[in-house]
């Protein structure tokens, strides 16, 4: 894997009054912005190309993180706008300015001590997610993994997806018929979630995933970043 999308224009409504003035992917924590630590992985697995989607106080990550070099990456911005255009339809933006590979992609707003490198660079489907144990505020999680490592959408014993995952681009090639009349997805460029492709792969049975019990928080208010930054400080 080459090539790497970072999600990072969400609006941080969530994490308010701390992204009023600052994008939640730069908010700091354990010393660097939160993004940087995902930078960081990245570069050590061979990555070498980063895409980031930026919508919220976008000027913002140019200013801070540059073009990525002192970490050895080539970075480049993604602007979807005023209004950011959800996971599915930021990925299909951004795909012009990634490679026919599949590509590695981060949430902006997650911490994670995974080896990225144990993520398969081909999957054997059309994605390979990353999923980990439901945190507190997530209970009931998202997908179901059965013993081969398939992910399925219904069932008992659910995980919660980590927001990190390998995707190849064909995932998007019926993103239309999958979201159906989502609001948004009439707009220009669309705007949809990536769940309902997910789902239809699921039905396909092309969606694997692996289990990863290491540390993983979603940084989504201010009192679970206070925590991981107090722990990462320690």
């Amino acid at each position: 894997m080459r090539h790497a999308l970072i999600f990072a224009a969400g609006l941080g409504e969530r994490m308010r009054p701390l992204t009023e003035h600052t994008p939640k992917p730069l908010l700091p924590v354990g010393g660097k912005p939160l993004i940087v630590w995902h930078l960081e992985k990245l570069a050590a697995v061979g990555v070498n190309y980063v895409a980031i989607n930026t919508s919220h106080l976008a000027g913002q990550f140019p200013e801070t993180l540059g073009d990525g070099s002192r970490w050895g990456l080539r970075i480049r911005y993604v602007y979807e706008g005023a209004t950011p255009l959800e996971t599915g339809g930021g990925m299909l933006n951004a795909l012009p300015m990634l490679g026919p590979e599949p590509v590695l992609t981060i949430s902006g707003d997650v911490w994670c001590d995974a080896d990225l490198a144990t993520l398969p660079a081909e999957p054997v489907g059309l994605a390979h997610l990353l999923m980990v144990d439901n945190p507190a505020h997530h209970p009931g999680g998202d997908f179901r993994m059965d013993a081969q490592g398939l992910l399925h959408a219904g069932g008992e014993s659910r995980l919660t997806y980590s927001g990190i995952g390998v995707f190849r681009r064909e995932l998007l090639d019926g993103w239309r018929e999958a979201v159906g009349d989502a609001p948004g997805a009439e707009a220009k460029p669309p705007r949809f979630k990536l769940r309902p492709l997910l789902e239809a792969a699921m039905a396909r049975n092309a969606l694997t995933g692996t289990l990863h019990r290491g540390r993983w928080t979603d940084v989504g208010t201010p009192q679970r970043l206070a925590q991981l930054d107090a722990e990462l400080s320690a």
